[in-house]
């Protein structure tokens, strides 16, 4: 993990969009973004950062809600789109003064987000790497999603009321990394883990962005038919393998090679590995980040 005294590595805060986002910069060269999937905090590429950062000026940040960002008002604000998302990406490298091109990495669901703000925003993609990116062909969202929105948000302040998030949050995020990596270990530090998951406002981003899935992969579909990648992208689609022969990774790994072909992008496995490919390979995340852009 990179040293927290490392004379490279600043920390702060950004108010986007009114919300103040928790940002990390490390580094120096060429500029990454890395974003997780949900649920996902900065510390979750902790161990992927000191690979990059001889190369890469390294960045990362929370989404509200997430890690040390605030919360989003409890109302008046929409809920999570992936062109949101990707003006989000878009503003927070603004308000670092990185205006250049920049390669994109978003793993598991932020790969909608990540492809697109590469659509949404091609001058500024200098390249794309999808880590074990959520794939749905065909997405068909859910009616209502205003009201789906609304139930999630009133689900979560019911929890939070009677403790749930305090009492159960850092044990839940602990049960789900050590299912989705094949050490079977949350790597993540406890006493971080314990602070940003016993809170109202993670369970409350994490029901609302799961809420929004097939919706975000709809809109995402949706841009693939009208807003082409940037000609001559680099695009890497990284995809986890367990080792084990079993039905679901075998038709996970075909989704993800289905991913690679649409995107025309390079295919690549990593294995053994979870879904938390940045615990169990760290190494591989980093060599497709180098080899991309």
């Amino acid at each position: 993990m990179t040293a927290p005294d490392d004379p490279r590595t600043r920390a702060r805060f950004l108010r986007v969009d009114g919300v103040p986002l928790h940002v990390r910069t490390e580094g120096s060269g060429p500029v990454c973004l890395l974003t997780g999937g949900l649920g996902s905090s900065w510390f979750d590429w902790d161990l992927v950062v000191p690979f990059l950062t001889p190369y890469r000026t390294v960045v990362r940040f929370d989404r509200p809600g997430y890690g040390l960002s605030a919360p989003e008002p409890a109302t008046g604000r929409p809920a999570p789109t992936a062109a949101g998302e990707a003006e989000r990406i878009r503003a927070v490298l603004d308000g670092l003064g990185l205006r250049g091109p920049c390669t994109v990495v978003g793993h598991s669901l932020a790969g909608f987000h990540v492809e697109a703000f590469a659509r949404l925003h091609p001058g500024r993609a200098a390249g794309l790497v999808l880590v074990d990116g959520s794939v749905e062909p065909a997405a068909r969202p859910y009616p209502a999603p205003g009201a789906r929105d609304l139930a999630v948000r009133a689900l979560a302040g019911a929890a939070t009321a009677v403790a749930v998030p305090y009492l159960l949050g850092p044990a839940a995020r602990r049960l789900t990394a050590r299912l989705s990596t094949v050490c079977r270990e949350d790597l993540a530090p406890a006493p971080l883990v314990r602070h940003c998951y016993r809170t109202g406002r993670a369970l409350r981003a994490l029901l609302r962005e799961n809420a929004r899935y097939l919706d975000l992969a709809a809109e995402v579909d949706g841009l693939r038919r009208t807003r082409p990648l940037p000609e001559g992208l680099p695009v890497t689609v990284l995809a986890a393998d367990d080792g084990c022969r079993s039905r679901r990774t075998e038709e996970w790994l075909a989704g993800q090679r289905e991913l690679a072909a649409l995107l025309g992008a390079d295919y690549r496995t990593t294995a053994p590995a979870g879904h938390l490919v940045m615990f169990d390979r760290p190494d591989a995340v980093a060599s497709a980040v180098l080899d991309t852009g």
